[in-house]
């Protein structure tokens, strides 16, 4: 009788050489190898990939340069025609050769000009990075140190030096940001960029006779990308018109507290800025007010109306202290760039001090956001 032990059996199914085990062990070795090629893969793969995004990275410089090539090559030729322009307006030769003898295109200008935050911002955002606490503090000290001359500034051209700093504040931070781009390799890319040739060719023509009539020294000429300079960001035609020379040293110093006050208080007069008038309310509108009372551009303020006009398309009209025969208007400055933004918010009814602003800065928010530091300021002072 032949009898089957189970500890035998059990020893033989469990035996290095059985067919499970050399299954099993094939089995794991296939995987081995599988995750070897796998790996191995991997590798090449990523290299072909780095080839790839290097050769990609070359192509894109390539192109860079080409355009770059070409578009200085255009540049040059727009540069020298230039030249014989600035002659027949009556600029020297020897102010034509030294002052644009180092004008070069500038694309980060172009790029700069492409995005500002007038095109992009929301207004809540665009107002509060402008008039928060931390600018009115910076403000404040400032006025403590230059007090005297700021009250005298103040006094003699009827502009409140709130204003003068809210400007001053928004443009470079109160002198922190004045700006290190070449101004007339600026003014030139722009003049020979097409979206306002016409206006930034007119800005340099200007610039070169301030520095032919000594006015301007073009060693100095470094500010914002868009050809401002000093501490409120006068541009040439500004500096031609409003720029004064207050403490009489025979220079306009537009980096100095002085002269630079002096000019941008003249400048905000003379366009017509009226002291201790509004300048703008928050309101809330009903839902039937007509479209066409509804600015969002900064071009023309259109539909004028008087205060008492508009308060019955107000949700609050007692909220608006303002003489109800005052000249007003009415701006949704997100409506038509904000991608989403309702309608009707947000929205300000907007005074003649406002619109001076917008000569100054064509900008619906700029010109919002200077009233409102303005306005937190004279709470402080």
């Amino acid at each position: 009788m032949l009898v089957f032990k189970t500890s035998a059996f059990n020893r033989s199914a469990t035996s290095p050489c059985s067919l499970t085990n050399i299954t099993v062990y094939i089995s794991k070795n296939k995987k081995i190898q599988q995750f070897n090629n796998f790996i191995e893969c991997k590798k090449i793969l990523e290299y072909k990939l780095k080839m790839k995004k290097i050769s990609i990275f070359f192509i894109i410089i390539f192109i860079i340069n080409v355009q770059n090539l070409y578009g200085n090559n255009d540049f040059n030729v727009w540069l020298n025609n230039f030249k014989k322009n600035a002659v027949l307006n009556g600029i020297s030769q020897k102010t034509v050769d030294e002052a644009l003898s180092g004008a070069k295109f500038l694309a980060k200008v172009i790029e700069y000009d492409r995005y500002q935050p007038e095109f992009y911002e929301d207004t809540y955002t665009y107002i509060k990075k402008r008039s928060n606490r931390d600018k009115v503090r910076e403000g404040l000290s400032l006025y403590k140190k230059e007090k005297e001359i700021i009250n005298k500034i103040e006094k003699k051209f009827i502009v409140e030096k709130e204003l003068l700093l809210a400007l001053m504040g928004i443009e470079t931070n109160f002198g922190k940001y004045l700006g290190k781009m070449d101004i007339i390799s600026s003014l030139a890319t722009l003049s020979f960029d097409k979206r306002r040739s016409s206006f930034f060719t007119n800005e340099l023509l200007v610039l070169l006779k301030l520095i032919d009539s000594r006015i301007i020294e073009k060693d100095i000429l470094y500010g914002s990308w868009a050809g401002a300079f000093g501490n409120f960001q006068f541009m040439p035609s500004t500096i031609k018109n409003y720029a004064i020379d207050y403490n009489k040293n025979s220079d306009i110093e537009l980096k100095k507290i002085d002269d630079s006050f002096a000019s941008a208080a003249n400048y905000i007069k003379k366009i017509g800025w009226k002291k201790n008038e509004p300048c703008f309310y928050k309101v809330e509108l009903k839902e039937g007010i007509p479209s066409k009372y509804l600015n969002s551009s900064a071009r023309k303020i259109l539909n004028k109306k008087k205060v008492k006009f508009f308060k019955k398309y107000l949700k609050s009209p007692e909220k608006v202290n303002a003489n109800d025969n005052a000249i007003s208007a009415i701006i949704t400055p997100d409506k038509d760039i904000i991608p989403g933004a309702k309608n009707l918010r947000p929205a300000f009814l907007v005074f003649n001090n406002y619109e001076k602003i917008l000569k100054w800065n064509r900008s619906l928010r700029f010109a919002l956001a200077v009233c409102t530091l303005k306005d937190k300021f004279k709470n402080e002072i």
